[in-house]
């Protein structure tokens, strides 16, 4: 008996093909192309950028407390003179971690949920969406809050609490791709030729409901960054007052807006250009890979 591998180098060639296709489909779209390498630039800047410079995040020296801008500090120095530049770096990678390791497990739990929910339905599908919708109702800032005020302070339960807050959001998705494909006919013709629940919703489902949520992982990365910060600006960042995280270098220098406020300006600045790149690239990304929207 022969086995045609064709079909499998063809599928493969094609799926290369496709996302070939979406890279240069954001290349060509001027805000997409501008968010990837706000995006790009951020990741340059978080993981290689600690190795170039020459000051430590922690060095303290108070005779230089609150510099102003200067070629040897170009963002100035903080309260305990420490360089304000190489702490955004350092917090720059902190905030990526967090967020990128979060989204990954609300991608995870979610898709889980929404998986079950829509190959299944039945009791379960009901149980699960009745929770996701509790979820759904409480903001999600707030039900990090109250997860962190249970958990305590800390990377991993800032990562779990902003994890739990945007699961709801893929489970419901996917629950909502998976309806929209029960009676699609290709998966009406598996079903007839014998294939199984779990089959059907691994081998011919799941495959076909992955773009909504790739896209909607890129665009919630700018929020999963705003609410670290906004957690970090609450007083629930790392246990570690010393980490550099710029949501608490914002609450630390709120006491000190006027007389110094590139302590403000310039964490928020970096805030905004992470968010700014991520909702630009996810904009991109959508449209390069929905049909209806491609330009």
């Amino acid at each position: 008996m022969r086995v045609d591998l064709r079909g499998g180098a063809a599928a493969e060639r094609s799926r290369r093909g496709l996302w070939r296709d979406t890279v240069g489909r954001i290349l060509r779209n001027p805000p997409a192309a501008l968010g990837l390498a706000l995006v790009a630039a951020l990741i340059i800047v978080a993981f290689v950028g600690p190795f170039l410079v020459r000051y430590d995040p922690l060095d303290a020296d108070l005779s230089n407390r609150l510099q102003t801008p200067t070629f040897e500090h170009l963002m100035g120095t903080d309260q305990q003179g420490r360089d304000l530049l190489i702490r955004i770096v350092y917090a720059a990678r902190t905030s990526l971690m967090i967020s990128v390791s979060s989204i990954g497990v609300a991608v995870l739990v979610g898709g889980f949920m929404g998986a079950l929910a829509g190959g299944f339905g039945g009791r379960l599908e009901g149980v699960l969406m009745r929770t996701t919708d509790v979820l759904l109702a409480i903001p999600g800032i707030l039900l990090a809050i109250g997860i962190i005020v249970w958990a305590g302070r800390g990377l991993l339960q800032i990562t779990v609490a902003v994890a739990v807050a945007n699961s709801p959001v893929f489970a419901r998705l996917l629950h909502g791709s998976l309806l929209r494909l029960r009676h699609a006919d290709y998966v009406l013709a598996a079903r007839a030729s014998g294939s199984g629940r779990v089959r059907l919703l691994v081998r011919h489902m799941l495959p076909n409901s992955m773009t909504p949520i790739i896209i909607q992982a890129m665009l919630l990365m700018g929020t999963a960054v705003i609410d670290v910060a906004g957690l970090g600006f609450l007083g629930l960042g790392p246990a570690d007052p010393s980490t550099a995280e710029w949501g608490t270098m914002l609450t630390n220098a709120t006491v000190l807006t006027r007389s110094a406020p590139y302590l403000i300006i310039f964490p928020g600045l970096a805030i905004v250009w992470t968010v700014m790149g991520f909702n630009l690239l996810g904009d991109g990304l959508r449209e390069a890979l929905d049909p209806r929207l491609r330009r």
